[in-house]
């Protein structure tokens, strides 16, 4: 189980890392002019990549909530990692994706372009904050799991099912 929360965690801190980048690059990129805002949009080529880990942060949060499933309030805040994060995924074909597609991974400037930017733009804002609600749930998650003592209990008392499962 704590490998498992330690991969859920990971996996969504890194996730952290690129939507972090858009939403305090944000201020910054969304008044540049054309030229200049397309020249800087160039230096995400290859961050598709990040999809593995976003695929990989989504399965293991379920994977999570699952695990967790009798610890009550460590199950669904596993559950609202995963959700969160699916929801990224979501708003990345609904609103990033095609704003991508449209200006061919901003190498073409369609009419509609100062739109695009602003979808493409406010959409990666949004994620941000989706990921850091999922990073702080699964945290909660980790945190509101009840510790299992492993050992044996001093001499003289009995074994307890958090210390021996098959004592109960």
């Amino acid at each position: 189980m704590k490998v498992l929360q330690f991969a859920a965690i990971v996996m969504t801190a890194v996730m952290l890392i690129p939507t972090g980048a858009h939403f305090f690059e944000l201020s910054n990129k969304i008044g540049l002019p054309r030229e200049q805002y397309f020249i800087v949009q160039r230096i995400y080529l290859g961050w598709a990549y990040f999809g593995i880990p976003l695929i990989a942060s989504i399965i293991i949060d379920l994977a999570l909530a699952i695990m967790s499933r009798e610890q009550g309030a460590a199950m669904w805040f596993a559950f609202g990692a995963f959700v969160l994060m699916t929801a990224t995924l979501a708003i990345f074909f609904i609103w990033t994706y095609p704003a991508n597609q449209a200006t061919g991974n901003w190498s073409v400037v369609p009419d509609n372009w100062r739109q695009l930017r602003r979808q493409w733009e406010y959409s990666h804002a949004v994620n941000a904050c989706l990921t850091f609600g999922a990073l702080c749930s699964l945290v909660i998650a980790v945190l509101t799991t009840p510790a299992v003592r492993l050992g044996r209990e001093a001499p003289g008392k009995g074994a307890t099912k958090a210390t021996n499962p098959e004592a109960a």
